[in-house]
């Protein structure tokens, strides 16, 4: 027995950005949850209104960061140290102030490859497939239209009155979005 909902949602389309947006809060007001917005450009207020607030992506860049710095310190204290110690000029193999230039760029490479994998897992890219592919009318939203899409895993969705409540968003059309 499947737990999968018959449908993966339903797509309300919209004129203009602002008619989005005003969906959007009107959506969250109403205790939705499991929704997504689609515009060609970005719109402002559009993740707020979403509740899009935190995310992961400073965490993930810091520890990057942190992780890129330390193996890069350890790579220079492992060679000039421990595997091939050279005496020049007296200084002492422990020299730290000449570790300092390659730790900087490891840190700052560690933290770059972080971001781009971190944005990648967390967008969860790439996406060949998704099921509102399956909605003719979706491939306006790279050009001049807006969506706005309520999952059917939402503890508020109830097809008849989802579509009823989309409707009264003075939506364009609502369709239901096959998986």
């Amino acid at each position: 027995m499947s737990t999968q909902p018959p449908i993966y949602g339903l797509l309300a389309e919209f004129d203009n950005a602002q008619a989005l947006v005003t969906a959007t809060h009107q959506a969250h007001e109403k205790g939705y949850r499991h929704m997504d917005a689609f515009s060609p450009f970005p719109v402002e207020g559009l993740a707020e209104a979403l509740g899009f607030h935190k995310t992961r992506m400073p965490l993930l860049v810091l520890i990057g960061g942190i992780l890129g710095g330390v193996s890069g310190y350890a790579m220079l204290y492992y060679s000039a140290v421990i595997s091939y110690p050279i005496n020049v000029g007296g200084r002492p193999f422990h020299s730290w102030p000449a570790f300092v230039p390659i730790t900087f760029e490891m840190t700052i490479l560690g933290a770059a490859l972080f971001a781009i994998l971190g944005m990648l897992a967390l967008n969860g890219l790439p996406m060949p497939y998704h099921p509102l592919f399956n909605v003719a009318r979706f491939a306006l939203a790279s050009r001049d239209r807006f969506f706005l899409c309520i999952e059917a895993t939402d503890p508020q969705f109830d097809l008849a009155g989802t579509r009823r409540f989309m409707l009264d968003l003075h939506a364009r059309e609502v369709s239901d979005v096959a998986h």
